[in-house]
């Protein structure tokens, strides 16, 4: 409707305001979603739900960052209504990702009783696949894992909801719900069972075919269990090197896979794999570091080895600048940037940089501007000012970044 949502930037807050989705937009996304829906049926149409559900899930965060409790509730409504349309479907009844993103919804409306029901539901109807099976495995994850989040501290972690849930995944029986209490044999058993189950998928050789697609997704799943289950019952020493023994034997098998085919075939699904694992062990030392003193360096060694290798992961990077903000010393990080752009085409590192050099400006100027009320610094920070425009050009100049609209806006936006 004219020119009202170009240059729409739903990703830059505008004074204090963050921009959503603009309402034009959301309507054409809407109806394409909708018509679409009637044109699929079986496996297409429960993917597509999935899809919706995950971009439903997208809205609700993004109100819960802007903290706009009204339009949270309004989105809230709307989205669970769907999620349960949708699982009213009888194609979607025994459908566990579905499920696993409606006990998710819940959990992000706060309804904290309500999603562990849903959780709770999903794994009684599952079935006895146990670490066999992909996705229950993967809904188990996420359970434990946003349980693990409630606690204030890892000690008494052994008797959590979390260890229950890890450990009732082993047993290759029915689920039986939390009850308060989980038996020490039972943590032995399931130690045991993780155990043996992780080596015979790393001494696998993966055959190049379907399978190896669930196969790496199982594996991901099936360590990241074994890893907060060690996290909770032993220490964060013990999941770190569970991670560490992963990602070793996912490195050689990815290295070993070229050189039989001479080509990049093999290696496709790994390094997704291999990306993935990485992941959950920098978000563990994360959580590691906010509930507990723990060294800052492991943590950083292990974003940078994985920077290195996956420049163009978003959700690495927003965890690299988060821990720098920490740091009082910009020069380590800039090297780091300068190194990174220099040895891809990516655009993620640019923009990152940037945004890590904006994040030290706006800090610089509130302490300048503490206590004087509207009257500006006196001696205005020019320095990082050139800085940020260097980057800029230079981001600009490389051959992604002259492609790029949010780039450009960025730009037009800082000098603005």
């Amino acid at each position: 409707s004219g020119f009202n949502s170009i240059g729409h930037m739903d990703s830059m807050s505008r004074g204090r305001h963050q921009i959503g989705h603009c309402k034009e937009g959301e309507e054409f996304l809407q109806n394409v979603i909708h018509v679409l829906f009637q044109l699929f049926t079986g496996k297409e149409k429960s993917n597509l739900a999935i899809c919706w559900l995950q971009y439903e899930i997208s809205k609700v965060v993004q109100c819960l960052q802007a903290k706009k409790k009204k339009k949270l509730k309004a989105q809230g409504r709307r989205s669970k209504k769907l999620a349960k349309n949708f699982l009213k479907a009888p194609d979607n009844r025994n459908n566990l990702c579905l499920w696993k993103l409606y006990a998710y919804l819940e959990w992000l409306l706060g309804n904290t009783d309500d999603a562990r029901k849903v959780f709770d539901t999903a794994l009684c109807t599952a079935g006895t696949g146990g670490l066999k099976s992909a996705q229950l495995c993967s809904l188990s994850l996420l359970y434990a894992q946003l349980e693990v989040e409630l606690l204030e501290s890892i000690e008494g972690a052994v008797m959590s909801r979390a260890v229950h849930i890890l450990t009732k995944l082993t047993e290759n029986g029915p689920y039986v719900p939390y009850s308060g209490q989980v038996l020490p044999v039972n943590v032995l058993k399931a130690r045991k069972t993780y155990e043996h189950a992780l080596q015979d998928y790393l001494s696998k050789t993966p055959a190049f075919d379907q399978n190896q697609v669930n196969d790496t997704d199982q594996l991901v799943n099936l360590v990241g269990c074994y890893a907060l289950f060690q996290y909770l019952t032993v220490g964060i020493d013990a999941a770190v090197l569970i991670y560490t023994q992963a990602s070793e034997k996912l490195e050689a098998s990815g290295s070993q896979k070229c050189e039989n085919t001479g080509e990049n075939f093999g290696i496709l699904k790994f390094p997704t794999a291999l990306e993935a694992v990485t992941l959950l062990h920098t978000n563990l030392l994360r959580f590691h570091m906010k509930i507990s003193v723990y060294p800052l360096n492991p943590l950083r060694e292990a974003l940078t080895e994985a920077l290195k290798r996956y420049p163009s992961n978003q959700a690495l990077w927003r965890s690299y600048i988060h821990i720098q903000r920490k740091s009082h010393s910009a020069s380590k990080a800039r090297r780091f940037f300068d190194s990174v752009t220099r040895s891809t085409n990516s655009l993620e590192p640019w923009l990152f940089a940037i945004q890590a050099e904006q994040i030290r400006k706006k800090l610089t100027e509130k302490v300048q501007r503490a206590d004087v009320g509207e009257i500006h610094c006196t001696i205005p920070e020019t320095g990082l000012t050139n800085r940020i425009i260097a980057l800029f050009e230079h981001a600009v100049q490389s051959e992604n970044g002259t492609h790029c609209p949010l780039l450009w806006r960025m730009y037009l936006n800082f000098m603005v």
